[in-house]
C-alpha cells in the first residue's frame, strides 16, 4: 500500500444469514478509525462477494456469519478469490464460528476469526497491524 492510501475493507455477509447488526457494527468501526468501508448487504453469493471484492479494488474482507455454513461458503469465496488473483487479500472471519472449525479456516487463507463479543478495538488493530506489513 502506498502512504496515504486508505485501507479498503469489504464487510460481506455470505449465505441465508437475515442478522447483520455485528457487521454493522464492524462496518462502522473500521470506518470510524479511518477505512473505506464497502459493506455487501445480505444474502451474498461467494461470486458476489469476490466480484465486488475485484470491482472495489479491497485490500481487505471481513466475512460474516451465523448460519453455520462457513465450511461450505468460506471455501468457495477463498477458491474464487485464488481465481480472479486475488490472493493478496487479507481475508478474516466473525460471527458463530466454533473453535474447532477455526484451524481448517486457517488452512483454506482465512487469517483470522473473531467470535462473538470480540472488541471492535481488536479487529481494527489487527486489520491495521496486518496491512502494515504487507506496505
Amino acid at each position: 500500500m502506498q502512504s496515504g492510501k486508505k485501507i479498503r475493507v469489504l464487510i460481506a455477509k455470505p449465505g441465508l444469514d437475515s442478522h447483520d447488526r455485528g457487521a454493522k457494527i464492524v462496518a462502522r468501526a473500521l470506518r470510524d478509525a479511518g477505512m473505506e468501508v464497502i459493506y455487501t448487504g445480505l444474502r451474498q453469493t461467494p461470486e458476489q462477494i469476490v466480484e465486488t471484492a475485484l470491482q472495489e479494488d479491497v485490500d481487505v474482507i471481513g466475512l460474516s456469519i451465523l448460519s453455520g455454513a462457513h465450511l461450505a461458503l468460506f471455501p468457495r469465496i477463498m477458491e474464487l478469490l485464488r481465481q480472479k488473483g486475488l490472493t493478496d487479500v487479507l481475508v478474516f472471519a466473525g460471527g458463530i464460528i466454533p473453535e474447532e472449525d477455526i484451524p481448517e479456516l486457517k488452512k483454506i487463507g482465512i487469517k483470522e476469526v473473531f467470535g462473538p463479543g470480540t472488541p471492535t478495538e481488536m479487529i481494527i488493530k489487527y486489520v491495521l497491524e496486518n496491512m502494515q506489513k504487507r506496505t
